[in-house]
């Protein structure tokens, strides 16, 4: 005989209720990602298949050791090596590249992007072909906005060899554009910019030297923040966050004591890659958009440029919603290095003091910012300050 679920007398058993206030959301994550040491030389043959493939490397890489390896992993399947522009590219450079690109007769269908983000989102630009075959309407279509269908398309292996910006798995390319007196930082974003596939290989971050493993670093912490409070947060990307901001906030330090240490640069791929999976449905915020003008006119470091400000910004996010504040406060609590008996509000002065430990200024007037209510309100209504929660402040 069945059971019913109620019976007469009994109470009922109460139904979850909505959140208050609570979006629809959804989640978009096309990449095939690949973790773990020896993910480069167990899947890239097996990533491009039997396509032909050139190779974009960062510009330090050319003629050294991990070019040789790189060709001997394709084969025959290599269709050239390209070097990647340095640090920060810019409409100009890629305008270079993508000309001599898309003139050559190089066979491939495929582009391995292997360095930083500045060498993937290079790639990014890159894989799309013009229908002229030129790069006017790619140009009009970073710097005016017009519309561009590209004529043909390369796909994209990302390989990382920094733990950090995240570029291989979302479809953003920044490039800074200094055709103008101030310059512009502009972002190419489509649905055709995707990689196809991401092979992160923490065994490449081991070269890194000291100033980029904590820029990059600092890149990661500020993607996985920026993701907590933002206007288009939501379940998927808070999991992926809290674990990325725990994983550098106890990680990053050791690190830079020991950064020969394998565990130590894989913990920091992990957090780095959560990271990047958080902000590739959330985008950035405020931390963002104040960093851009620092590193395009005062060559600020990126990494130091979007991560000064964050206790300040984390500052101006308290109390602008109580499910927010629960998920910073997640955030610490599993950070092995802060009390887990401390007022969750003074989280901001702890971020500082975590900061500082690692040689990093919070102070807006060491970065030419003399006044951080003016540097905030100035830029409160850029693209990724508006997905700020506090942004209306």
């Amino acid at each position: 005989m069945s059971r019913d679920r109620h019976t007469a007398g009994s109470p009922a058993r109460a139904l979850p209720q909505a959140v208050p206030g609570a979006l629809p959301w959804s989640v978009h994550q096309p990449v095939a990602v690949h973790v773990g040491c020896g993910t480069l030389d167990e899947r890239l043959a097996e990533r491009v298949g039997d396509r032909r493939a050139l190779v974009l490397i960062y510009p330090e890489a050319i003629g050294g050791p991990l070019q040789a390896r790189l060709t001997t992993l394709l084969g025959d399947r290599c269709a050239g090596v390209i070097a990647a522009p340095a640090a920060n590219p810019d409409v100009e450079s890629l305008e270079a590249l993508h000309t001599a690109l898309w003139s050559s007769d190089h066979g491939a269908s495929c582009l391995v992007a292997v360095g930083g983000g500045s060498t993937i989102d290079t790639a990014k630009g890159l894989a799309l072909g013009t229908p002229a075959g030129g790069f006017s309407a790619l140009r009009a279509h970073l710097r005016e906005g017009t519309a561009f269908e590209p004529s043909a398309r390369l796909a994209l292996i990302a390989v990382p060899t920094t733990a950090g910006t995240g570029s291989e798995v979302t479809p953003w390319a920044t490039l800074w554009d200094r055709s103008c007196a101030k310059g512009v930082k502009r972002s190419l974003h489509r649905a055709d910019t995707w990689p196809e596939a991401a092979l992160v290989d923490p065994t490449l971050t081991l070269s890194c030297p000291a100033g980029l493993t904590l820029a990059s670093g600092l890149d990661a912490l500020s993607h996985a923040l920026e993701a907590i409070w933002n206007r288009a947060a939501n379940p998927y990307s808070d999991a992926l966050a809290v674990q990325a901001a725990r994983g550098v906030l106890t990680t990053l330090p050791a690190l830079l004591d020991a950064p020969q240490s394998l565990p130590l640069r894989e913990a920091m791929s992990r957090a780095a890659l959560l990271a990047g999976l958080a902000f590739a449905q959330t985008r950035t915020a405020l931390a963002h958009a104040l960093s851009y003008d620092l590193t395009l006119m005062r060559g600020t470091p990126h990494g130091l440029a979007c991560s000064f400000s964050l206790p300040e910004v984390w500052r101006r996010a308290q109390g602008r919603s109580v499910e927010r504040d629960a998920v910073l406060a997640q955030v610490l609590s599993g950070s092995v290095s802060h009390d887990p008996g401390a007022d969750p509000r003074d989280a901001p002065q702890w971020l500082e003091g975590w900061l500082a430990a690692l040689g990093v200024s919070t102070r807006f007037a060491d970065y030419g910012l003399d006044d951080p209510d003016a540097a905030i309100r100035a830029v409160l209504d850029s693209p990724r300050a508006r997905n700020f929660i506090g942004a209306e402040l």
